[in-house]
């Protein structure tokens, strides 16, 4: 925990760098159209470069965060248009703006990314007071917003009318949840009130339900880095959409959609499946309500019930999404016999991973990784004996690949092998020490934010 003061200063300085990335933003993009409008000068010559360079510093202030500028909304009803209140921004727009994250030519600029709540029809637009075009008489352009967004948007899913846009708002009603309904959960409001959460899981064989997704997952690119859209022709993915059910101003129940996993099921020798997860996202609405592990709880919960189902695993995990996983798989093997505090401390053991396989499908390496956060759990930290077997024990598994770097090396240089480059690139011990030492923090650390959560 921190105090209120120091968490003003954070905020401070996480405000600070903010300002500092935005003005390198600024001057990045501004040298492009620096660059570009000198070049178109000097072939008219029509004025000196010099002078063009002071004239074209004035529109330094129509270089835009992307971040600020671009809204979504969530659409429930036509109010909602003018609603201020349920605005959210983009986590990142490198993916569709480029690394400056920025737009040239406008002043009082928003754009508007506007989505039906259930069935996530969108509309493009912007609304602007002037625009460098004007400005500066014709000689620089404004960047093209919507042409932008809309090369990322699979075609003719967009509106570019609201008009249009709002006939099918009109029909929003009658959308209902796609596949199987698997779960359902409520949760408490911040004013009280109960809402209701249902989840689904969905098969590539309905079209209508593959042009809902091509909509959804057009979010990934604003808030998953890195992000891309997967290829919905192949049979092997699978869905699960998250939902609220809510009552609309008429007392009908409506849908709106919150959320998506998509699994990859990969073959397992002789006909057995390894389901993978892919890509998760909770829209920003619906964030700190425990969807996101109520989904992995769902999944599991699906999978586990399959016999051929060997493992499930995960698809090159953030950091969040890691800890999430480890505090689900946590609290389900807390309940298994192997993960006891009497068989924990007696150290990890292939028990332990048939198990978890065989009750929960997690794969080895999680196990192991469940086992070292519930020894923790267990674990008396004030006792100097006992907290150190466990660092070490942590720590001799951080440092196999190291280990095993040096007997192929080893190896190598018995069959009179030049490893001189391969040998240079590795930390020496002391360096190695440090490596292993910081390392070890941060895994710990990660422990024990997961251990306060299974704690509360």
């Amino acid at each position: 925990m921190t105090t209120g003061k120091r968490t003003r200063l954070r905020r401070k300085k996480n405000k600070n760098r903010k300002s500092r990335k935005r003005t390198c933003r600024k001057r990045l993009l501004f040298q492009r159209y620096n660059y570009n409008h000198i070049l178109r000068a000097n072939s008219r010559g029509s004025r000196k470069t010099s002078t063009k360079m002071a004239q074209i510093q004035e529109y330094q202030d129509l270089v835009l965060d992307a971040l600020d500028t671009v809204e979504f909304k969530l659409i429930r009803d036509k109010a909602d248009i003018n609603n201020e209140a349920i605005i959210f921004h983009p986590a990142m727009a490198h993916q569709i703006f480029g690394e400056s994250e920025t737009i040239f030519g406008y002043q009082g600029l928003h754009v508007r990314v506007l989505y039906t709540a259930g069935p996530l029809h969108i509309y493009l637009g912007i609304e602007y007071e002037k625009r460098v075009n004007e400005i500066s008489g014709g000689e620089i352009k404004a960047d093209d917003v919507v042409a932008t967004i809309a090369q990322s948007l699979p075609d003719g899913c967009y509106f570019i009318n609201l008009d249009e846009f709002l006939k099918t708002l009109d029909k929003a009603d009658k959308f209902q949840p796609f596949g199987e309904k698997l779960s359902e959960y409520t949760r408490t409001a911040d004013d009280g009130s109960e809402r209701l959460f249902e989840i689904y899981q969905c098969d590539y064989k309905m079209s209508s339900f593959l042009k809902f997704f091509a909509r959804l997952q057009t979010f990934i690119l604003w808030f998953v880095d890195a992000a891309s859209y997967i290829d919905t022709d192949d049979a092997q993915w699978c869905y699960f959409i998250c939902y609220e059910k809510y009552k609309n101003k008429d007392g009908q129940y409506q849908y709106a959609t919150a959320g998506y996993t998509t699994v990859y099921e990969y073959y397992a020798y002789p006909q057995n499946k390894r389901p993978r997860i892919s890509q998760m996202i909770i829209l920003p609405p619906f964030q700190k309500l425990g969807l996101a592990t109520q989904l992995v709880e769902t999944i599991y919960k699906f999978y586990q019930s399959q016999k051929n189902v060997v493992d499930i695993t995960v698809e090159d995990p953030s950091e969040e999404f890691q800890r999430l996983r480890n505090f689900v798989d946590a609290r389900l093997c807390l309940e298994l016999k192997c993960f006891a505090r009497d068989e924990i401390k007696k150290g990890f053991n292939k028990e332990m991973v048939r198990e978890a396989r065989e009750a929960l499908k997690l794969n080895p390496r999680q196990v192991r990784k469940v086992y070292e956060l519930l020894r923790l759990y267990y674990t008396n930290v004030l006792d100097e004996k006992e907290y150190k077997m466990y660092r070490l024990e942590v720590k001799k598994r951080l440092n196999a690949v190291y280990y095993k770097q040096i007997k192929d090396l080893q190896k190598m240089e018995r069959y009179k092998m030049d490893t001189e480059m391969l040998r240079a690139r590795l930390p020496n011990t002391k360096q190695r020490m440090e490596q292993l030492q910081e390392e070890y923090v941060l895994i710990e650390q990660d422990y024990k934010n997961t251990i306060d959560k299974l704690r509360a």
